[in-house]
């Protein structure tokens, strides 16, 4: 079959009509419960073709780049290579990663605004050409180390409700400035590069980057520079509706300040929007407290109208690990209880914690759940974005959770017809077909604790 490899790296789960991707958690869970009880992930492929789908619906004048950083799983990695998407690295470990599954240096930017000089070297001793730059140091730094570097410069936007992507890029003062020291150092500055956080809700802050982004261009044509190339960063919600209306938003205004006459290619930093659906995490209840309600810090109609106490449960993952997203995000949304409870059983007020003991270790500070044992399953949904990687604290010896990739026959195939899959990428991983354990019941999937 297209796409397997002789000597694949690991595989995926090839599920066949009539199996879906709870039967897989299902059967993850059963082999858990009579072993380790570890944390897993378990990731339908199948997500992420059919976001790119939806991608090219919606935002085809736009190409995609993954943010490796968001996810840098090598299923991942390979499938949207094989779609045709580019690639935005953060740091050396990123672009060697990226560089492993053959993508093209040109389809490579290095984005990192404060990099290292040795990175920098590796970046021009491997072809990757196009860097992001903010700064007049870094520029300095650009131009001793890597004289062939096509710059894109970095543009701060502002935004009411996310204050912090000022801190991120120059002003548009600075640009000039920036702009004059590049063509005094001979190098090269090619287009302009937004930065428009993840959290983003706020489509007006794509119109005001465009715009800013044109006089950018402008200033750059004027000194002489190829300006060809515009970023309008990240921030894509996975919601239909929300990426229609950045679609109507951005084409309007490209259409106004960058036609087709003037050949800029546009492109944008899809990270969330590809994986945040793609995987679910399974993790286990390892302890747990029953503590007083605090009536002082919630009001009554924000519980379930009985009076029972509070419980804190903990898992064997927290935010040092695979909820580390929850030290820079809002929050964590809920889990579903992996066990069949009636639809009228009691619920009580419930926080979830992480296995360290840190006070910073909490994942979900209130959510609704019935009375759980020790022992038992929960599920996050939704869990593909900056969840996978080291841990940040070493207070558990247990290694990073495990991935699960599967793809239905179905997604398997419409990936081959797309257009844009390459055998070539595709050499990694193995379909293997995907068989359920047989002695799975409902009686072993709640053996004792």
């Amino acid at each position: 079959m297209k796409g397997i490899a002789d000597e694949p790296q690991y595989s995926v789960g090839l599920l066949e009509a009539g199996t879906a991707l709870c039967d897989v958690i299902d059967n993850h869970i059963y082999e858990q419960t009579l072993s380790e009880r570890n944390a897993f992930f378990v990731a339908d492929l199948g997500v992420v073709l059919r976001q790119h789908v939806r991608w090219r619906t919606h935002m085809g004048q736009i190409r995609p780049y993954y943010t490796v950083r968001c996810n840098s799983s090598p299923a991942v990695i390979e499938v949207l290579a094989a779609l045709g998407t580019g690639f935005i690295c953060t740091n050396k470990s990123e672009l060697e990663l990226v560089q492993s599954y053959g993508i093209p240096a040109e389809d490579i930017i290095y984005s990192g605004v404060c990099k290292q000089v040795s990175q920098i070297k590796y970046a021009a001793k491997n072809g990757i050409d196009l860097l992001v730059c903010d700064n007049e140091a870094e520029l300095r730094k650009i131009s001793r180390c890597h004289p062939n570097a096509k710059l894109l410069l970095q543009v701060a936007t502002e935004s009411s409700d996310d204050e912090i992507s000022m801190t991120f890029g120059c002003s548009l003062k600075d640009c000039r400035h920036l702009l004059e020291r590049a063509k005094e150092l001979g190098v090269q500055v090619v287009g302009v590069r937004s930065h428009i956080s993840v959290s983003c809700e706020d489509d007006q802050v794509f119109i005001h980057a465009i715009s800013d982004a044109r006089c950018v261009f402008d200033m750059g044509e004027e000194m002489g520079f190829n300006m060809k190339i515009l970023d309008i960063g990240g921030g894509f919600s996975a919601a239909d509706t929300k990426l229609e209306l950045i679609n109507r938003a951005v084409m309007s205004m490209v259409d106004l300040y960058f036609p087709l006459s003037t050949g800029v290619s546009i492109i944008a930093e899809p990270g969330s929007f590809f994986v945040t659906s793609a995987f679910t995490l399974a993790v286990n209840i390892i302890s747990k407290e029953v503590v007083a309600r605090d009536r002082q810090k919630h009001s009554h109609d924000d519980f379930h109208p009985n009076h029972e106490p509070e419980f804190q449960y903990y898992m064997n993952e927290g935010v040092y690990g695979s909820f580390a997203s929850k030290l820079s995000e809002t929050g964590i949304a809920a889990p579903s209880v992996h066990r069949n409870t009636s639809l009228d059983a009691p619920v009580f007020s419930s926080s979830l914690w992480g296995p360290s003991g840190d006070d910073l270790d909490q994942v979900v500070e209130h959510c609704l759940l019935p009375d759980l044992n020790i022992g038992d399953w929960l599920l996050f949904t939704h869990a593909g974005a900056y969840s996978l990687g080291q841990p940040l604290s070493t207070t558990t010896d247990s290694p990073p959770p495990p991935v699960y990739y599967v793809i239905s026959s179905r997604d398997w195939f419409e990936m081959q017809d797309t257009g844009g899959a390459q055998e070539a990428t595709l050499k990694n991983f193995s379909l293997v077909p995907y068989f359920l354990n047989t002695c799975q019941t409902e009686a072993a999937l709640s053996v004792p604790a």
